[in-house]
């Protein structure tokens, strides 16, 4: 079972982490050692185990192992769940050091409430968070933009009987391989990517092609009206075609890839450099006024 192992650091503390099918696990024992304090950390984790399974809960069921460095310099087969169920571990623990996550937890759980009932809060979070981020506002719309196509898409997808998210994965790596020549899994290796979201690392042009092929989709999936979901694909197919014809044709006129291993930093970058330029005009300008 091939990983990549690294430490991460909480409260001057590691927690050991692995790369395995394409997520990050967390050693279990490492945050409950942190959060606990406990001596013992391994039978706590046991005892805790027992109490969920008691409960009827089905973590213990999703809880995997895999080899980890051990302070002696050897690896042994490790107790590790992803973020999810690290989060809903933390919850069961009784800590004062795992309270600020928990209130964390609750306050997320009551924006997700909100923003059901009035979606609009979502998009002002996002544009918020983006913003935070180092992104333009420019950026920012367009990638907003694509919530809404993407939604869009979903709805007419669970319209004719596609409800599965890995229906969804299938069908939308197709869509990306038609429009821009790569394979989801190749487009984020050619940006350096691993866990992170791909729209969120796509240049301007390339969110309106893909924007571009998901409306397509939508409107072209409308038309026909599929009832299978090898239909379904091949609508895709024919919609993602439309536009990797475009992004042929941009690429024929200005000469370079539409599709590039640029990634959110270089795009985050050009915008503080866009916006160190703006201020030094504005300094300029204001030194000039006062000649």
């Amino acid at each position: 079972m091939e990983t990549k192992n690294k430490l991460i650091v909480f409260q001057g503390k590691n927690i050991r982490k692995a790369w395995h099918n394409d997520e990050w696990w967390f050693s279990i024992v490492d945050i409950i050692e942190i959060l606990t304090e406990s001596p013992r950390p391994r039978k706590y984790w046991g005892d805790l185990k027992n109490k969920l399974k008691e409960e009827g809960s089905e973590l213990s069921e999703k809880i995997g192992q895999l080899k980890m460095l051990s302070s002696d310099g050897k690896y042994y087969a490790t107790d590790v769940a992803d973020t999810e169920q690290i989060f809903r571990i933390i919850q069961s623990i009784p800590s004062k050091k795992a309270e600020p996550l928990k209130l964390w937890l609750a306050k997320v759980g009551y924006e997700r409430v909100e923003e059901i009932e009035d979606p609009e809060l979502a998009f002002d979070r996002a544009m918020k968070t983006y913003l935070q981020k180092g992104y333009s506002k420019e950026w920012i719309n367009q990638r907003l933009k694509t919530i809404e196509i993407r939604k869009e898409l979903t709805d007419e997808w669970n319209r004719v009987g596609i409800d599965k998210q890995s229906d969804y994965a299938i069908l939308t790596n197709v869509l990306t391989k038609e429009w821009s020549g790569k394979t989801i899994k190749d487009y984020k290796k050619l940006k350096g990517l691993k866990k992170e979201n791909l729209r969120d690392n796509m240049t301007n042009l390339e969110l309106v092609l893909n924007m571009l092929a998901e409306a397509t989709t939508t409107e072209f999936s409308k038309k026909e009206d599929p009832k299978t979901f090898s239909h379904s694909k091949n609508i895709v197919k024919k919609a993602g075609k439309v536009a990797g014809n475009t992004r042929k044709d941009i690429e024929k006129q200005i000469g370079e890839k539409v599709v590039t291993s640029k990634n959110a930093n270089e795009i985050k970058f050009k915008n503080k450099k866009e916006i160190e330029m703006k201020k030094k005009n504005e300094k300029k300008s204001k030194r000039t006024s006062r000649l």
